[in-house]
């Protein structure tokens, strides 16, 4: 069910998972979430990449996801479907950034240029890298290009499944309206009236 909250302080609980096509600024906000509500911040690529971009097995990447949600409290950001019963199952809150395709290739652009250009590390030993976000199959604007409707088609029908009706959704469709309910969200011990 996607819940509407209307009147701030909006209090989405202590597990907050934070979904939405890449580029969208999950990470960002999911960082900005857990800084706020002084919770951990799980950044769930940190669990799924090894080095030279070799996803991790299923196996141990389902694990590796169990074992940093075993605290009670924490934020988490990421969209992978083969760990998404864990995270969705424990959460009580899920956050849906559904930005504009335009907001979201451009936030990947500027992302793409500031990572090659520092040469930033990430997740291990992994670097992004010209080629690879320019021109190649591979690329993220690319997977954003693929994902990004189906996100926006998927995601309310996982909602409406009995397994989670727990779920507070806050769907949020432009930045303006992320910063906004930021500056009033607060955590609580359960969800909003009538979530």
């Amino acid at each position: 069910m996607i819940m509407s909250q209307t009147e701030p302080p909006y209090q989405i609980g202590r597990r907050i998972a934070v979904v939405g096509t890449t580029g969208s600024g999950k990470t960002t906000l999911a960082r900005q979430l857990a800084q706020t509500l002084r919770l951990k911040h799980v950044e769930i690529d940190a669990l799924h990449w090894e080095p030279q971009w070799t996803p991790a097995p299923d196996e141990l990447f389902r694990q590796r996801v169990r074992d940093a949600l075993q605290r009670d409290c924490w934020v988490i950001d990421g969209n992978y479907r083969k760990v998404r019963d864990i995270i969705w199952l424990r959460a009580q809150t899920i956050v849906w950034l559904d930005y504009s395709l335009i907001v979201i290739m451009w936030r990947l652009f500027w992302r793409a240029i500031r990572r090659t250009m520092s040469r930033e590390l990430l997740w291990g030993t992994n670097r992004e890298t010209w080629r690879a976000q320019f021109f190649s199959r591979d690329s993220l604007f690319v997977w954003a290009l693929q994902t990004y409707k189906h996100h926006r088609q998927e995601y309310p029908v996982f909602f409406a499944q009995p397994e989670y009706a727990h779920l507070c959704v806050v769907h949020l469709r432009s930045v303006r309206e992320t910063k906004k309910w930021l500056g009033e969200v607060t955590a609580g011990p359960s969800h909003p009236p009538g979530g």
